[in-house]
């Protein structure tokens, strides 16, 4: 009876201790005081558990606050610099990986282009980035404690990439090969789901309980936050909702589906029609999404035609992700976000020929002013989140 008694007062003990942390964190600068009141705590129990935590270097003092008549309060803050998480975002043509504080602010960030299915040629790269990065971390009280990487593929429960088809990977056991070079805890996440959480945290999405995140690269992936929560269905492989057929005879795509959402609205459709249209000029050995892009910027009209077209398809998308769970925000990620002024006309036109009415009220459609790095982000936060929720004890 006595350990059970002792035991729960250690769940009491710890339950209280992040309570307090959180409260600084949400609060910073605060007084002790400001705390107990925020918390219903004692005022010996916040004190105790902030000594504690000033002690292991989460949070520190800085001088007096405002007084309220009486002597000045010494004000506590988040010490966001005792330690560092590494998010990387797998791109099908690209790797983005940065490195954040505990509180998300970007120190350093390195971005590679490959064009390669291998994955021994994205191991390589993949162990030379995170190496990199690891070298050019500031000294803190608790170095790298964590690193999240970001996969366009469905992922397991187990960080096991059971398949990503725009890469031609299937059953990969990255987070076992990345523990093992590292031996730093990882997190493998599928970066649609990565990009929603960096949405809602750091994005355009603070604000909404009811949340689809639709990351548009060379294909498309959606991450849901509903209920304020992020949803993963039942074994984790919700959102591969590029992979709906929006034509029932169409193209066979890499994942065996025929008439995928994503054959013809992401970045290889946009490559692909840009072939039959001739785009290529005399000096340019290869179609890009970035080679596009500056063609329509300086006004190519076959360009921007194109981006219109995409615009157009994920019109077509969104309607039927709106029919099925009534979001309160939609947003457009990933590198595709950033042709909003040609696509977003297309769009809202087919959306506005196909919506219900009723599914209109309070729908707001956004771009992401993150791009690339929502995915990054989120899965560095998923990182920092586990090694706070494991640390405060």
């Amino acid at each position: 009876m006595k350990s059970e008694k002792t035991w729960n007062q250690h769940v009491v003990k710890k339950e209280n201790k992040f309570l307090v942390f959180k409260t600084v964190i949400q609060s910073s600068p605060i007084s002790r005081a400001e705390i107990a009141t925020k918390t219903g705590l004692n005022k010996g129990t916040v004190s105790s558990l902030v000594n504690e935590l000033i002690e292991e270097k989460f949070i520190y003092e800085s001088g007096p606050g405002e007084s309220s008549g009486g002597r000045r309060p010494v004000m506590l803050l988040f010490n966001e610099t005792a330690g560092y998480s590494i998010g990387i975002n797998i791109g099908v043509n690209y790797l983005l990986g940065v490195l954040t504080d505990l509180n998300g602010n970007i120190h350093l960030e390195k971005q590679i282009n490959i064009n390669s299915q291998s994955f021994e040629v994205w191991q390589e790269k993949l162990f030379s980035m995170i190496h990199n990065i690891i070298q050019s971390t500031p000294k803190s009280p608790y170095g790298i404690i964590g690193i999240g990487v970001g996969v366009p593929g469905t992922v397991n429960m187990d960080g096991k990439v059971l398949l990503a088809p725009n890469l031609s990977w299937k059953n990969i056991e990255l987070q076992s090969i990345l523990e093992e070079e590292f031996k730093i805890p990882t997190i493998i996440e599928n970066e649609a789901n990565a990009g929603a959480y960096g949405e809602k945290k750091y994005g355009v999405g603070k604000d909404s309980n009811h949340l689809i995140y639709v990351s548009v690269g060379i294909g498309i992936g959606v991450g849901m936050i509903l209920n304020g929560q992020l949803y993963k269905g039942n074994n984790g492989f919700s959102g591969e909702l590029g992979h709906m057929s929006i034509n029932v005879k169409g193209d066979l795509c890499r994942c065996g589906n025929e008439g995928c959402w994503e054959l013809y609205a992401s970045e290889q459709a946009l490559i692909q029609q840009a072939k039959k249209l001739n785009l290529l000029s005399a000096d340019q050995t290869d179609l890009s999404f970035e080679y596009l892009l500056d063609l329509a910027e300086n006004g190519n009209e076959k360009a921007i035609y194109l981006f219109n077209r995409i615009g157009e398809y994920l019109g077509v998308g969104l309607n039927n992700i709106i029919n099925i769970f009534n979001p309160q925000e939609i947003v457009i990620g990933n590198r595709m976000a950033s042709t909003k002024k040609w696509i977003q006309t297309s769009l809202e036109s087919q959306l506005a020929d196909r919506i219900q009415f009723f599914q209109e009220d309070d729908l707001q459609i956004k771009f992401s002013n993150l791009s690339s790095y929502s995915a990054a982000l989120g899965v560095s936060a998923f990182s920092t989140e586990n090694f706070l929720q494991f640390s405060i004890h």
